[in-house]
């Protein structure tokens, strides 16, 4: 805890690093469609709608189905608790990497 703030935590489900694909791409999107996701992360449908499916159950995405003409289609959308997650789970790998990165670290470290 720092000056009464929580420390962000990794989150365990960003971790991997197709899931946090999907997420970032979800974060500059709105309601992004099924196949430009997949051609975006470079995933098969299959697997693409695993992590979706893992994402959905935490409440990180949301999915829609429905129809463009008679074709149907499913579109993805990043909630507030997965903006709130990755915004979080940034945060952190932000923290590391500036802890890492400290001169006086380093200083310590060569002594």
């Amino acid at each position: 805890m720092t000056d009464g703030v929580p420390d962000p935590q990794l989150d365990p489900l960003l971790l991997d690093p197709t899931r946090l694909a999907i997420v970032a791409l979800l974060a500059a999107t709105e309601w992004a469609e099924f196949a430009f996701v997949r051609d975006s992360v470079q995933l098969s449908d299959s697997a693409l709608s695993k992590r979706l499916s893992q994402l959905s159950d935490t409440g990180y995405v949301e999915v829609r189905k429905g129809y463009v003409g008679k074709r149907p289609r499913t579109w993805v959308n990043l909630s507030g608790a997965g903006r709130g997650a990755l915004s979080a789970h940034i945060a952190k790998l932000q923290q590391i990497a500036t802890q890492v990165n400290k001169p006086a670290d380093r200083a310590d470290q060569s002594g």
